[in-house]
Protein backbone atom coordinates (compact mmCIF):
# COMPACT_ATOMS: atom_id res chain seq x y z
CA UNK A 1 0.00 0.00 0.00
CA UNK A 2 1.49 3.32 -1.04
CA UNK A 3 1.05 6.09 1.49
CA UNK A 4 0.59 9.57 0.02
CA UNK A 5 1.69 12.85 1.59
CA UNK A 6 -1.85 14.00 2.48
CA UNK A 7 -2.54 10.78 4.39
CA UNK A 8 0.80 11.12 6.17
CA UNK A 9 -0.07 14.69 7.18
CA UNK A 10 -3.44 13.53 8.57
CA UNK A 11 -1.77 10.75 10.56
CA UNK A 12 0.90 13.16 11.82
CA UNK A 13 -1.79 15.61 12.94
CA UNK A 14 -3.71 12.89 14.81
CA UNK A 15 -0.49 11.64 16.46
CA UNK A 16 0.65 15.21 17.20
CA UNK A 17 3.86 14.72 15.23
CA UNK A 18 5.78 17.50 13.54
CA UNK A 19 8.47 17.12 10.90
CA UNK A 20 9.86 19.03 7.92
CA UNK A 21 9.37 18.15 4.24
CA UNK A 22 12.64 16.22 4.05
CA UNK A 23 11.65 14.06 7.00
CA UNK A 24 8.16 13.64 5.55
CA UNK A 25 9.62 11.82 2.55
CA UNK A 26 11.54 9.42 4.79
CA UNK A 27 8.52 8.96 7.04
CA UNK A 28 6.32 8.16 4.02
CA UNK A 29 8.78 5.48 2.89
CA UNK A 30 9.02 3.96 6.37
CA UNK A 31 5.27 3.88 6.92
CA UNK A 32 4.71 2.41 3.46
CA UNK A 33 7.14 -0.40 4.34
CA UNK A 34 5.29 -1.04 7.59
CA UNK A 35 1.91 -1.15 5.85
CA UNK A 36 3.29 -3.51 3.18
CA UNK A 37 4.60 -5.80 5.92
CA UNK A 38 1.18 -5.84 7.63
CA UNK A 39 -0.48 -6.65 4.29
CA UNK A 40 1.97 -9.53 3.90
CA UNK A 41 1.02 -10.81 7.36
CA UNK A 42 -2.67 -10.70 6.38
CA UNK A 43 -1.92 -13.27 3.65
CA UNK A 44 -1.02 -15.90 6.27
CA UNK A 45 -3.56 -18.64 6.97
CA UNK A 46 -4.23 -18.49 10.69
CA UNK A 47 -7.14 -20.94 10.82
CA UNK A 48 -6.87 -23.08 13.93
CA UNK A 49 -4.22 -20.86 15.54
CA UNK A 50 -5.18 -19.81 19.04
CA UNK A 51 -4.72 -16.09 19.75
CA UNK A 52 -1.99 -15.15 22.21
CA UNK A 53 -2.78 -13.15 25.30
CA UNK A 54 0.87 -12.90 26.30
CA UNK A 55 4.26 -13.62 24.77
CA UNK A 56 5.54 -15.21 27.98
CA UNK A 57 5.12 -18.86 28.81
CA UNK A 58 5.50 -18.23 32.53
CA UNK A 59 2.51 -18.94 34.75
CA UNK A 60 1.59 -16.99 37.86
CA UNK A 61 1.31 -19.10 40.96
CA UNK A 62 -1.72 -17.84 42.83
CA UNK A 63 -2.70 -18.70 46.37
CA UNK A 64 -6.20 -19.69 47.32
CA UNK A 65 -8.38 -16.91 48.69
CA UNK A 66 -9.09 -17.77 52.30
CA UNK A 67 -11.41 -15.84 54.56
CA UNK A 68 -9.58 -14.90 57.71
CA UNK A 69 -9.81 -12.56 60.63
CA UNK A 70 -9.26 -8.86 60.27
CA UNK A 71 -8.21 -6.11 62.63
CA UNK A 72 -10.90 -4.03 64.20
CA UNK A 73 -10.58 -0.31 63.64
CA UNK A 74 -9.05 0.37 67.08
CA UNK A 75 -6.19 -2.09 66.57
CA UNK A 76 -5.67 -0.82 63.04
CA UNK A 77 -5.44 2.80 64.15
CA UNK A 78 -3.41 2.04 67.30
CA UNK A 79 -0.01 2.86 65.73
CA UNK A 80 -1.20 5.58 63.35
CA UNK A 81 0.93 8.73 63.68
CA UNK A 82 -2.21 10.86 63.37
CA UNK A 83 -5.84 9.91 63.37
CA UNK A 84 -9.22 11.56 63.34
CA UNK A 85 -11.90 9.48 65.01
CA UNK A 86 -11.99 6.28 62.94
CA UNK A 87 -9.71 7.49 60.11
CA UNK A 88 -6.03 7.88 59.35
CA UNK A 89 -4.94 11.50 58.94
CA UNK A 90 -2.48 12.07 56.13
CA UNK A 91 -0.84 15.20 54.73
CA UNK A 92 -2.75 17.04 52.03
CA UNK A 93 -1.52 16.01 48.58
CA UNK A 94 -3.76 17.94 46.20
CA UNK A 95 -4.76 21.58 46.33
Amino acid sequence: MKLDTNTLKKIAHLARLEFDEESAGKMTQDMTQILNWVEKLNELNTDGVEPLTTMSSEVNVMREDVVGTHLDHEKGLKNAPQRDSDYFRVPKVLE
